[in-house]
């Protein structure tokens, strides 16, 4: 898991091609002593939709930012929608939408008027007629009038979607964009991400929510600066040769202090009424858990552990890692 930073994807893209929206090597940050982003590779093929996930400080919205140019790399190579992301960051800049964690637009003005504004920003043409489209699109067009101020989280995450796609951008680049949203809210938004990716538009999303990442192509775990994992959901879990037991049952509840710490023992969280309990050698945690097998009032099954799992078990391991740095 721990093997190599690149994140150079072997799967053509659903249009069957092999062409690369962000082919960058070496990518690197540094804030002072600290290396925010520590050599890493990203090549993502046109179209497709990945997820990034990592704790918090791990170097997701750093990397996001220098892919777009509005953070300078100090060190890496490579391209961005075809052009040099470090000397042409400009022009990624003007084929680039980028949605930032927190919402940033006026909110003393109506959803209209942002769009007007935007419009206006990127010099485009025929403005009133796109931003009809754009609203009817989003379906935002029985609140354009509302101030920007006045919408709950969900209408304001579809307002800033709106401003980033206005003009037609090849890339979008989401910074936790369902951060508090209801799951109504957040399924409508996927749908709308994934009618983009079907249009050709390549998404790379920062997310902290496991059913997201599952509806990406490809997941990026990155924990302080570097890349321990990468790929499909399913080649991460495999990968990740972590074995999960569920414990559940009366009393399931007081064992997770118990079983914390013992050998074999690399993880213990609740999922429900139920503890999910991993580990890496099969042999060692059966024996972990065997004491606790003749309780009438306990299940003890083997499951197929899950993203979320293995998640938290990166998560552990960038927190030690953090820790003895």
């Amino acid at each position: 898991m721990n093997a190599r930073r690149s994140t150079t994807s072997h799967h053509a893209n659903p249009s069957g091609g092999t062409a690369k929206a962000i082919d960058v090597q070496n990518l690197t940050k540094r804030f002072g002593k600290k290396v925010a982003v520590n050599g890493v590779d990203i090549a993502v093929p046109k179209g497709e939709v990945w997820g990034f996930l990592g704790p918090n400080g791990s170097g997701k919205t750093t990397t996001i930012r220098m892919l777009c140019g509005l953070l300078h790399a100090d060190d890496g190579q490579g391209t961005c929608l075809g052009y040099d992301f470090r000397r042409e960051a400009d022009a990624i800049k003007r084929e680039t939408g980028y949605m930032t964690q927190r919402f940033s637009f006026w909110e003393d003005l109506s959803i209209r008027e942002n769009l007007e504004f935007v419009a206006r920003v990127y010099g485009l043409s025929n403005r009133r007629a796109l931003v009809d489209d754009c609203l009817e699109k989003l379906g935002l067009a029985s609140r354009q009038k509302q101030l920007a101020g006045e919408l709950s989280g969900g209408w304001k995450q579809r307002m800033a979607l709106a401003a980033c796609t206005l003009h037609s951008p090849k890339l979008l680049l989401l910074d936790e964009p369902t951060a508090g949203v209801d799951p109504k809210a957040r399924r409508d938004f996927w749908n709308e991400i994934h009618r983009l990716s079907g249009e050709g538009i390549t998404v790379l999303v920062s997310t902290h929510y496991m059913d997201e990442a599952e509806r990406c192509d490809q997941i990026v775990f990155i924990s302080y600066g570097d890349i321990v994992a990468r790929g499909p959901v399913r080649e991460i879990i495999r990968q990740s040769g972590l074995i999960t037991f569920t414990v559940g049952g009366e009393g399931a509840r007081q064992l997770a202090d118990r079983l914390r710490g013992q050998p074999g023992v690399a993880s213990v969280a609740f999922f429900g009424a139920l503890l999910h309990v991993s580990g890496y050698d099969r042999e060692v945690l059966e024996r972990a858990l065997a004491p606790y097998r003749g309780d009438p009032k306990l299940t003890i099954l083997e499951t197929d552990s899950s993203l979320e799992d293995v998640f938290i078990q990166l998560q552990e391991q960038a927190i030690a890692k953090g820790a003895g740095a």
